[in-house]
């Protein structure tokens, strides 16, 4: 069995601080496996009708476990979820408890306590770098064509026929389940349409008349999809200059598989592999730092700043992404730079093992490879 070895590092961590865990990440992207793989854990899968009945007098359940390692897989399935998870924070802190979902904790009716104050989080991304060490396949284009959820990633060829199965199961075991909205082949169209169109800015009444719904709907659409991890909504970074676009933001799918997929590329060209960097480079900042407060910025001028990290009280962090650090032009970072003279700036590129700085018009630049870049953002996240 493969050890994803950041990933059990984090939850061994979390354990450390608090005994409930909640692990979410969009279907099939390895959770079961990733909570198989730690040592000494009990498994009980809530999708099975004999382990929701063992569940049904929580305390008698905690109370047989007390002390253990215990995973409570798709925990969503039984009737008050959340009633067991609190009794086990406040009565049982002893046992190490990993709940996994598709969504966020509060995304469901079914918890009507999200547990503020008793439990971690941890949001398992698609395969990012360290990943693809333990899988001993660091093929990088490999990885943007195929995608970043483990099946998909090591099948040989392109699972063609899987990404249509994924989003049928996606519809009936995480929509229906959680959200019980109507109108599947809306829903569908929708989310093909963003995977098609990912990383370009959202407007909801393009898609409303396509989909055949309001662009009420289309907004909670939306509102479903990132609370599922499927997109990632990147708002725009502003200081409400009269010159920055304020409101509108990009739309991210969540796996360059994905996005491949419903925008025909295979085989990938060369001139794909600079947007998918992008989306990888994204992927990673989610793994590292938890987080989705990451924005982007445009102003009027159509200027455009891949990424921006805010920071309280502190200067931005600018992030232009580049498959290879020849093709960068300054423009973007310069106007960003001419807005807010103390940020700090960032080319990531694939092609960078020797992280180096350029000064450009008196604008330092420095040029870094992902795992520097990862590297000095938690390190100012200190």
């Amino acid at each position: 069995m493969v050890k994803r070895h950041f990933w059990l590092k984090r939850i061994e961590s979390a354990w450390e601080n608090r005994n409930i865990l909640w692990l979410s990440g969009v279907r099939r992207v390895g959770k079961t496996f990733l909570c198989r793989s730690i040592p000494g854990v009990q498994y009980f899968d809530c999708e099975l009708p004999r382990i929701r009945a063992v569940m049904e007098d929580p305390q008698a359940f905690l109370e047989d476990v007390n002390g253990s390692r215990v995973v409570l897989d798709e925990i969503h399935r039984l009737g008050n979820p959340s009633e067991l998870l609190k009794i086990s924070a406040d009565y049982f802190p002893e046992t190490k408890i990993i709940a996994t979902g598709s969504s966020t904790l509060g995304a469901s009716k079914k918890f009507k306590d999200t547990l503020s104050g008793r439990k971690t989080e941890i949001w398992l991304t698609p395969i990012m770098s360290s990943d693809l060490r333990d899988f001993n396949r660091k093929d990088l284009r490999h990885r943007l064509l195929h995608g970043g959820l483990p099946p998909f990633f090591l099948a040989n060829d392109v699972p063609e026929y899987d990404f249509q199965e994924w989003l049928d199961a996606y519809w009936a075991k995480d929509i229906q389940e959680l959200f019980r909205l109507e109108r599947r082949y809306s829903f569908q169209k929708f989310f093909e349409l963003l995977l098609a169109q990912s990383g370009g800015i959202f407007e909801a009444t393009r898609f409303s008349k396509t989909c055949e719904v309001s662009r009420g709907t289309i907004t909670n659409y939306l509102k479903v999809l990132e609370l599922t991890f499927v997109v990632h909504v990147v708002r725009p970074f502003t200081t409400r200059r009269a010159t920055e676009i304020v409101a509108a933001p990009k739309v991210y799918g969540f796996d360059t598989g994905f996005v491949c997929y419903y925008r025909g590329w295979f085989p990938l060209r060369q001139q794909d592999l600079g947007f998918l960097w992008e989306h990888y480079v994204l992927n990673e900042m989610f793994a590292h730092l938890q987080t989705r407060n990451i924005h982007y910025w445009r102003d009027k001028r159509r200027h455009e700043v891949d990424f921006i990290i805010k920071r309280r009280g502190k200067p931005p962090i600018a992030i232009e992404c580049k498959w290879n650090s020849d093709e960068f032009e300054p423009a973007n970072l310069l106007a960003f730079w001419r807005q807010y003279p103390n940020a700090e700036m960032f080319v990531v590129a694939n092609n960078i093992d020797h992280s180096f700085s350029r000064k450009i018009q008196g604008m330092t630049v420095r040029f870094v490879s992902l795992s520097s870049l990862v590297n000095i953002l938690l390190e100012k996240r200190r």
